[in-house]
């Protein structure tokens, strides 16, 4: 597959850790794992597959919200996912986590980070397009979580590279990081 007219695999970049946040379905899982697969070492670290470690007492957020349970289960998940990231951040590999790290969650990940450096990307498509994508997708969802919009809108630092995605495809998103990331890229033979 060729971007930006250059051949978007093996590309060579040191070492960092990159967290890709967004709303449910906004492209985190698919540009994250597009991302970590053009880079020359790295790993792809998806934040739902730990919370998925739990195989008896997960609580996930409904359409009621999210119970206390679920909140200390997420932080968790966050946790976990900043451990491995740092872990392969130390053995020479970028870190790509894909996480929805809103409001209060955001404070988590820098104290998760414990002072490592991090990127930090929010895919942030219009939130009525999204809840029009939910619907055609049948979610139970598409009128339950504005609560996550309003996290990201109002309570997430603006730091970072953030994307108004709404209208971009995968590729255009991953141009955009690496772009907006200054990914030092060159591909490789």
């Amino acid at each position: 597959m060729r971007l930006l007219g250059w051949q978007h695999s093996n590309v060579t970049i040191r070492p960092r850790l990159i967290v890709i946040s967004g709303l449910p379905g906004s492209g985190k899982s698919t540009v994250g794992r597009l991302l970590a697969e053009s880079l020359e070492r790295a790993a792809y670290i998806e934040a739902d597959v730990l919370q998925h470690f739990v195989v008896a007492g997960l609580e996930l957020a409904d359409h009621n919200g999210i119970s206390d349970e679920g909140r200390q289960q997420l932080s968790l998940r966050l946790r976990n996912a900043c451990l491995l990231a740092k872990s392969y951040v130390a053995s020479g590999f970028t870190a790509v986590v894909d996480d929805i790290v809103t409001g209060r969650r955001f404070e988590e990940l820098v104290t998760a980070l414990g002072g490592t450096e991090f990127e930090f990307v929010m895919l942030n498509p219009d939130f009525e397009v999204m809840k029009a994508r939910w619907r055609r997708m049948g979610s139970p969802f598409a009128e339950s979580w504005d609560w996550i919009d309003e996290e990201i809108q109002h309570d997430t630092p603006r730091i970072g590279l953030w994307i108004d995605s709404t209208h971009l495809t995968p590729d255009e998103t991953l141009a955009r990081i690496i772009s907006g990331l200054d990914l030092e890229v060159a591909a490789t033979s």
